[in-house]
């Protein structure tokens, strides 16, 4: 499972009462006598502390221990955010780490357990997140993948340059969420500012929105399947 998924999602997300638009909303979207159409938008304010601030980039992993992790890249590149995701209804903060780099980068690829492949902006040449325990940028000897196929363990060749992040060449816009209420009356339409990153998980249909003021979920709890491991606290 991967950040860039939305072709993987089930046809009934598409009919969700969620239109996201750069200019204009759909009304032809909302219904209201559905109840499986219900979205719900978590602001910053009602997620983990770590979530309250911006970020540069983020990805989704799935762990051995079946629990799904959101990381989110903070301060140029200097530190990473860890939440726990499995349950979009209970998130937790896992932490965070600070990392050694050249500065901000983006996520460019998954090299399954080992972890992720990261390429520095700038053209400051490219490292592997290893995840295997604390999370680590490490340099390794020989990589430059720019305009090359690497081989991924457990997912074939893939040229590196086609990045798997939903973040790459996305562009900073401004989202319009719109929710429907019980009556046409009570309908809202929330601005979500500076949007940099827009992921959705397809197991549990929530999309992932990093902004400029921090972490936004848009929950579709029709599409939510409870969590079949162990609930541990959060930080």
């Amino acid at each position: 499972m991967r950040q860039s998924m939305g072709g993987k999602l089930s046809s009934r997300v598409a009919r969700m009462a969620l239109v996201i638009a750069l200019g204009g909303l759909s009304a032809a979207a909302v219904t209201y006598a559905n109840p499986s159409n219900e979205i719900i938008l978590v602001a910053p304010a009602n997620l983990p502390t770590l979530a309250r601030q911006g970020g540069d980039a983020m990805f989704l992993h799935d762990t051995l221990e079946g629990r799904t992790l959101l990381y989110v890249e903070q301060h140029d590149g200097a530190q990473l955010a860890i939440f726990d995701v499995t349950d979009p209804a209970h998130v937790t903060g896992k932490g965070s780490v600070q990392l050694e780099g050249p500065g901000p980068f983006d996520f460019i690829a998954d090299l399954g357990r080992r972890g992720e492949l990261v390429r520095f902006r700038g053209g400051q040449g490219e490292a592997v997140l290893d995840l295997r325990n604390t999370p680590v940028l490490m340099k390794v000897p020989g990589l430059h993948t720019q305009n090359s196929t690497i081989l991924l363990a457990d997912y074939g060749s893939r040229p590196a340059g086609q990045a798997l992040s939903a973040g790459a060449g996305q562009g900073i816009r401004d989202y319009k969420i719109f929710q429907s209420g019980e009556s046409p009356s009570e309908d809202r339409v929330v601005d979500v500012k500076q949007v940099r990153q827009e992921v959705t998980n397809p197991d549990t249909g929530t999309t992932f929105l990093l902004a400029e003021n921090g972490l936004y979920l848009i929950r579709r709890p029709a599409l939510e399947a409870a969590p079949e491991v162990s609930q541990n606290p959060g930080f």
